[in-house]
């Protein structure tokens, strides 16, 4: 574990950078995340994908997978690649603030 600072809020992470706690999200902390992503900007199209992501975890304690992000978000594989490049379902998570999905690497 590990400490960070985003949006003048200390909070813990995983190694990996992952919030341990995702009640410390908040979209200020999100935007410097995504910062540190190499996503300078986040749109409506990236705030679709992080607050189904953040729904789903709230729901079910786990953050979806790739496919279910496609099928039920509304967002399609290709543009979720554009929005998040290199692994949209490990990025989005942890802009959103939820641990990263079971079956990501």
């Amino acid at each position: 574990m590990a400490t960070k600072e985003y949006a003048g809020k200390t909070v813990e992470t995983t190694d990996d950078g992952y919030l341990i706690n995702a009640s410390d999200w908040n979209e200020e902390i999100a935007k410097e995340i995504a910062k540190e992503e190499g996503i300078e900007e986040l749109n409506d199209r990236h705030m679709t994908v992080i607050n189904f992501m953040r729904e789903v975890f709230e729901k079910t304690g786990e953050g979806p997978s790739i496919r279910k992000l496609t099928k039920e978000s509304g967002v399609p594989t290709k543009e979720l690649y554009e929005l998040f490049p290199k692994g949209p379902a490990k990025k989005a998570a942890r802009i959103a603030g939820i641990p990263k999905p079971k079956g990501c690497i």
